[in-house]
């Protein structure tokens, strides 16, 4: 299941958002998306993990607090 992580911490990288999942289980990828010109997080980014591990990610950390900034977790509503 691909995982959208909104509000993230702008000191937050690939390997810290990774890290932040992996205690739910095993994570296939976890990727923060970059602004093009500067290079910079643009304070989302997604995670892929299998579907019963996803689930209660998202329960756990939806809402929860990281540096001052309340994370909004939700299943990726994917590409349109």
């Amino acid at each position: 299941m691909d995982i959208y992580v909104g509000n993230l911490p702008w000191s937050m990288d690939d390997d810290g958002l990774k890290q932040l999942f992996e205690e739910h289980g095993e994570v296939s990828s976890a990727k923060i998306i970059k602004d093009r010109e500067t290079n910079r997080s643009r304070g989302f980014g997604f995670v892929s993990m299998d579907d019963g591990a996803a689930d209660a990610a998202i329960s756990s950390l939806d809402g929860s607090e990281i540096d001052g900034r309340n994370l909004k977790v939700n299943k990726s509503k994917g590409k349109s």
